[in-house]
């Protein structure tokens, strides 16, 4: 196969264990990947998949071939991408990838539009990166392209503005929206992964530090709640009154960043905004301060405001660079300001992944047969594959529930029992 670009196919066999390894907490993905072999749902259509390339998402694609898809992956991060698993996914299942980690701006964007010289029929994003480059620079192919889906809240917030312009040309499913992604994904996987990250940088004890978290959403309720856990005395931001509400009421100190600044020791942007730590926080902190992003993209932590107030900068451990401001402080910024738990970890654990991209083939499959039926906009998840999905989880883990009895189906339709 001549159609790929990956750092170094001898690795394709580590790649192949750990992408078995992965398989094993994704049983929900299995289950429906051999459906897949069986029905074909997606066969004869092309895909064209802008996602991390990590061990769960090999899992994914190699569903998608399942169902007779003809799919193409590109990285949706430049330092997300598990260099083995590219490797493995080119050499072993003949997908074509195109992801280095640690390629410049340059390649990861001329690597998504080889993934986009597929003429896809359906986009898979994680960031909307895909789809922004489809809309700017490549307008040709868009006549072909059916519908698509998106994974983070990043990328939702910025497909919600395209579809207000009415800048959006096909109908996409929110991916992140489903109830079995967020709840679990952004709040267990970001939580965990993100204090991995930061561990396996820094090798810092987290016991005893005080820990700023940048957003409460559910990435930030995830990651506050960890860090608590290893012993961190937490302090959340925010600029929404009832995500404050509920952190103070979660037992978190809350303040503003400009006071955060001042005693924080780690600093963890989640928000999806920009320019969450800035030049006035900087000025702040204290000699030593460590900060790191789990957003989506490299733009919350005002990094070249940072350089402009530094004499030098020096890289002292694998994706840890230190700034030496004119004052004398040295502040730590971790993985370029890219997603920490991607950058220096391996993402989300593999069982919270299993219910995300279950979300992802599964509204694949739904659009194949519904998107004639769709406008250009956002679409959520249908309920049906979120409680499918839920279900299909709990029977995994050998857990079971209740059920509803008939008496209780009507008392809960009625209006005229009362106390």
């Amino acid at each position: 196969m001549a159609n790929y670009d990956v750092k170094d196919m001898k690795l394709a066999e580590g790649g192949r264990l750990k992408i078995a390894w992965a398989e094993r907490e994704m049983p929900v993905l299995r289950q429906i990947k051999e459906r897949f072999e069986k029905e074909r749902p997606l066969k004869g259509l092309r895909i064209s998949a802008c996602l991390h390339v990590t061990t769960e998402t090999a899992n994914l694609m190699k569903t998608l071939q399942a169902g007779g898809a003809d799919v193409v992956l590109t990285a949706s991060n430049p330092l997300s991408t598990q260099d083995e698993v590219a490797a493995s996914l080119v050499s072993h299942d003949e997908i074509p990838v195109y992801a280095v980690k640690g390629e410049n701006n340059t390649t990861y964007y001329k690597h998504i539009h080889a993934a986009l010289d597929h003429k896809p029929q359906f986009t898979m994003d994680d960031g909307a990166d895909l789809v922004n480059v489809l809309h700017k620079d490549r307008r040709e192919l868009l006549p072909g392209v059916i519908a698509g889906t998106e994974e983070t809240t990043t990328g939702v917030i910025r497909l919600h503005a395209m579809a207000a312009d009415k800048a959006l040309n096909y109908p996409i499913i929110a991916i992140n929206d489903a109830l079995t992604k967020h709840f679990f994904d952004n709040r267990y996987g970001t939580g965990q992964s993100t204090i991995d990250g930061i561990v396996r940088a820094t090798n810092v004890l987290l016991a005893g530090k005080t820990f700023v978290v940048a957003g409460y959403g559910w990435c930030g309720r995830g990651l506050a709640s960890r860090a608590r856990g290893m012993g961190a005395n937490v302090v959340v931001t925010e600029v929404d009154s009832l995500k404050a509400l509920e952190a103070v009421m979660d037992g978190y100190k809350v303040m503003p960043m400009k006071d955060a600044a001042r005693i924080g020791d780690i600093f963890v942007t989640l928000t999806g905004d920009i320019n969450v730590v800035d030049e006035k926080h900087f000025e702040l902190m204290k000699d030593g301060a460590i900060v790191a992003n789990s957003g989506h993209f490299n733009v919350e932590i005002n990094i070249p405001a940072l350089e402009k107030m530094s004499k030098s900068k020096r890289l002292v451990r694998p994706f840890v660079e230190e700034y030496l401001t004119s004052d004398g402080r040295r502040i730590y910024i971790l993985g370029e300001g890219r997603l920490i738990n991607l950058a220096s970890a391996e993402g989300h654990p593999a069982s919270v992944m299993d219910m995300s991209f279950a979300n992802q083939a599964l509204s694949l499959e739904y659009l194949v047969k519904n998107a004639s039926k769709l406008e250009k906009r956002v679409y959520p998840v249908p309920e049906s594959i979120d409680l499918k999905i839920a279900e299909l989880k709990l029977a995994a883990m050998n857990v079971k529930i209740d059920k509803l009895s008939a008496e209780q189906v009507k008392y809960l339709a009625s209006w005229q029992e009362g106390t």
